[in-house]
């Protein structure tokens, strides 16, 4: 069957695939979407929103064991899994019916189903079961799943191995679990889960935790992990896995080849993603996939006539956000607006751990690299009143600038509510921000960004407070 005639196919609807769709009916562009599952894909439903629900939960379960810090009591402090997931679920639940609204707001056809390119005039067409959809443009923003390694035995079996899904919606809070990875999926499921009383052990195949931040910010995450009573096992990975009838005895190889069994009651797979670019027709379209990625321009166009990727199949940084923004730039591109091609160099990336942990642009050692003569400046929580004044005083702000240009190359921040101060140090970059624009600019008092001021300050020389 021939099914409707689109300006604007978009295929997958997570926040790279509805900011897109949205933007094209914006912009006048008779569009749809097409997606298997849940409106809002893995991050409204099982990835960004729900994990921060769980987070909140274990913030404030947190909190009140520590109630007499406040002045306050808190008596038989419990928590019920089951409401705990309920409420998690629930904010799910509810922003993806937030999504359907905006469809229907936007008069952005919705299509159920499987969806599978084959040759087209101006595009690929579209298959979703018997019906045959025709675009001028078809967007794939297909994102990407947990990634597992079978051949190591690292395949969930959705009771003692879990990935994400399992990890978000659990029917009892295990005693201890092992969590393989420590990038922020990984380092956020082991912060909830220690949080809320497992014994906890991490496996890191690098040398320091959240490896993709600046050295020092791993290093003070994982002192602040290891207080909080985390096992970290560093430089390690995992061999074999051995299911018993209650547990799995997991056997870690070190640096040195020495072998330590770990046994717990569960195991959470957070060894990456993997692009979701099967079973869509590309082989036959030829289109061009690099390291299991499409390959796209800085607008989102494939090597293929009509074909755009956008978003976590279109390869790093893995961020909602990013998805977003690139699915921006290439429907003005289609539209024909005057647009720059996506840069990545400005998107600022955030762990919602405790501590939480959050950065953009250059670390120190990638500056020095990239043959940067730097000046670095950082303030500590312990310096900061409101810090002070809200009980959560550790942490770290980390600015890096460029000696010779003043330019700032970087900003790296571990604290509370460091995912929300970052956005200040994202603008200032996107602006071209030199330091003597920041020295100049007046912070409010008493907030926890006037670390953000005394952090460039101390890179010059010029700390107030320190």
């Amino acid at each position: 069957m021939v099914g409707q005639a689109f300006d604007v196919i978009v295929i997958g609807s997570g926040p790279g695939g509805y900011v897109a769709a949205i933007r094209a009916s914006q912009l006048g562009l008779k569009t749809a979407i097409i997606e298997r599952s849940e409106l809002g894909g893995i991050c409204l439903n099982w990835g960004c929103i729900p994990t921060k629900a769980l987070l909140r939960t274990s913030e404030v379960y947190h909190l009140m064991h520590n109630a007499e810090a406040f002045g306050l009591k808190a008596e038989k402090v419990s928590f019920d899994i089951e409401a705990i997931v309920k409420r998690s679920r629930g904010v799910a639940g509810r922003l993806s019916g937030g999504i359907a609204m905006l469809m229907k707001k936007n008069k952005i056809t919705v299509i159920k189903g499987e969806a599978k390119l084959d040759k087209g005039k101006d595009a690929p067409t579209v298959l979703v079961g018997a019906d045959r959809y025709t675009a001028k443009h078809v967007i794939l923003a297909t994102g990407a799943r947990a990634r597992t390694v079978p051949a190591a035995g690292l395949e969930p079996d959705g009771d003692k191995i879990w990935t994400y899904r399992e990890a978000m919606v659990p029917t009892a809070m295990p005693k201890s679990l092992l969590v393989i990875g420590s990038g922020a999926i990984g380092i956020e499921f082991a912060s909830f889960y220690r949080t809320m009383g497992a014994e906890v052990t991490v496996v890191e195949m690098m040398d320091r935790v959240v490896p993709v931040e600046d050295a020092e910010i791993s290093a003070f995450a994982a002192k602040a992990f290891k207080k909080q009573g985390m096992k970290l096992m560093l430089s390690s990975q995992v061999e074999k896995l051995e299911k018993t009838a209650q547990s799995v005895k997991v056997s870690v190889k070190d640096a040195k080849g020495a072998i330590t069994v770990v046994e717990v009651e569960k195991v959470i797979l957070a060894i990456g993603i993997a692009a979701n670019v099967e079973n869509l027709g590309l082989e036959g379209l030829g289109v061009k996939i690099d390291r299991g990625h499409v390959v796209n321009d800085g607008f989102g166009r494939t090597n293929v006539k009509g074909l755009y990727a956008i978003g976590d199949v279109a390869g790093p940084p893995w961020l909602a956000h990013k998805a977003s923004h690139e699915g921006v730039v290439c429907v003005e591109k289609i539209a024909g607006n005057d647009v720059h091609a996506f840069d990545t160099s400005n998107i600022p990336g955030c762990t919602y751990c405790h501590p939480q942990i959050a950065s953009v642009g250059l670390t120190e050692a990638k500056a020095k690299e990239a043959g940067h003569e730097v000046k670095v400046g950082r303030f500590p929580f312990v310096g900061n009143g409101k810090a002070i004044a809200l009980g959560d005083d550790q942490g770290l702000v980390k600015t890096v600038f460029d000696a010779k240009t003043g330019e700032l190359l970087g900003a790296h921040m571990i604290g509370s509510e460091v995912t929300e101060l970052i956005q200040g140090y994202v603008v200032a970059r996107q602006l071209e921000t030199t330091e003597a624009e920041l020295m100049h600019t007046v912070f409010p008092h008493p907030t926890l960004s006037e670390m953000m001021h005394e952090s460039v300050l101390d890179a010059y020389g010029k700390a107030l407070h320190i």
